[in-house]
């Protein structure tokens, strides 16, 4: 890992994650390529999606689509570890995803001061496409992560998109994975070329309403540049992990922690900060040892910050607002935590991220790139519309007309004004 030392004397935090931020990547870098793949894909539909597989090297079953069989099959064909660890990561995040769904589905009416109600409401999207990485690794914790709460939700059509194997066919713990998560159907395709189809849609892959799901940046530029056309959840960049610690921590797991996200790739953002430049000294060392010995882990950039105190390091955490967030000092607890701006927080010295990756209950799928100041963790929301139903009674015509005849006339709309007065005349 690329490893830099930041002596930091507590000014500014907001530029400080800025410096920090400068390694990620931008998506502009490939948003031609990915224009004119989305072009592609919606002038020649499954035509053009298999041409594109076999320009990019990929395996080009005979239809994109996998049968409904082998995907009920898939769990079946897998070790009896993963399958209970899939069933168990499955149970708990369809546990948070209902948990929040009881506050979406409940209905709210509000009787007004002149006699109108608004009632706000909320409904499933009709489809949603779910896209999962793969290829040379598969990812059966992105399904679980991102088709469960689409059906907690009700969405009538989940279907996953996903990279096929050598085979040309998915993964059978990503198969597993999407019989577990009651998955409607799953296509063998992958790329921004997958995102189009999901889009715009094929002779054989039906439109959807929501994309949701990680991915490499020509995934995030193809969800950017089809979103208006369809909803997405986000567009999710590279892995952030930044680990907030004194003296009190374990050095030997929080360099595990640190370099577990060096595992996402060498544009992953990897951070520890903290008030004890002893620890950082052994996490250093640490690192370099853990990552010469694990050929998994990539060449990530690692930033070590001394801080002057926990509060200016927690300052200095919500300016750079990561993805995921440990809090690893004497004193931290679920108050500090909630007070956060970060996707996901861990607390206490239990909280590695990776219980979050897969089994916690908790969403994967989480803002980036400092999103996490108005983004959420995707979860039934992504896939629900809300709504309005607005009733006025002719006592309430009768006393709003005038200030809709007024606000109208300011603007340079008089017919508003004449539509609200007529009903206030009844």
């Amino acid at each position: 890992m690329r490893i830099e030392r930041i002596e930091w004397d507590g000014a500014d935090p907001s530029a400080l994650a800025a410096r920090l931020r400068e390694s990620a990547p931008g998506l502009e870098d490939v948003s031609q390529a990915v224009a004119g793949v989305i072009a592609r894909v919606r002038e020649g539909g499954d035509a053009a999606v298999r041409e594109l597989a076999e320009q990019f090297g990929e395996a080009t079953p005979d239809g994109p689509r996998v049968p409904a069989d082998a995907v009920a099959a898939a769990p079946g064909l897998l070790e009896p570890e993963l399958r209970e660890a899939l069933r168990v990561a499955a149970a708990n995040i369809e546990a948070v995803a209902r948990a929040e769904l009881v506050e979406l589905e409940r209905p709210t009416a509000i009787e007004l001061e002149q006699g109108q109600r608004v009632e706000l409401n909320s409904a499933p999207v009709a489809a949603a496409g779910v896209y999962a990485p793969g290829g040379r690794a598969s990812y059966p914790s992105s399904v679980l992560m991102a088709a469960i709460p689409a059906r907690v939700a009700g969405v009538g059509r989940v279907i996953v998109a996903t990279p096929p194997g050598g085979g040309g066919r998915p993964s059978a713990p990503v198969l597993a994975a999407c019989a577990l998560a009651g998955v409607d159907e799953v296509y063998s395709v992958g790329g921004a070329q997958a995102i189009a189809a999901l889009a715009y849609g094929t002779d054989t892959i039906a439109p959807v309403d929501v994309i949701a799901g990680p991915g490499n940046r020509y995934v995030t530029e193809a969800k950017r540049q089809v979103a208006g056309r369809v909803g997405i959840d986000g567009l999710a960049g590279p892995s952030e992990l930044m680990v907030l610690a004194d003296g009190s921590a374990t050095a030997e797991w929080l360099a595990l922690d640190l370099c577990a996200q060096g595992e996402h790739g060498d544009d992953s953002q990897v951070a520890a900060v903290s008030t004890d430049p002893a620890l950082l000294d052994r996490l250093e060392e640490l690192v370099e040892q853990i990552a010469a010995e694990r050929p998994s882990i990539a060449d990530a950039p690692f930033a070590l910050v001394t801080a002057p105190g926990i509060e200016l390091a927690l300052a200095l955490a919500d300016a750079y607002a990561p993805e995921h967030l440990e809090l690893a000092f004497a004193g931290a607890d679920e108050a500090t935590a909630r007070a956060r701006v970060a996707g996901c927080v861990f607390v206490g010295s239990g909280g590695a991220t990776a219980f979050g990756d897969y089994v916690a209950g908790s969403n994967h799928v989480l803002p980036t790139g400092g999103a996490a100041r108005w983004g959420s963790p995707l979860g039934p929301g992504a896939f629900m519309r809300r709504g309005s139903v607005v009733s006025i009674r002719s006592a309430a015509a009768a006393q709003l007309a005038p200030h809709v005849a007024a606000l109208a006339a300011a603007e340079g709309f008089p017919v508003h004004g004449e539509s609200a007065s007529v009903r206030g005349r009844r």
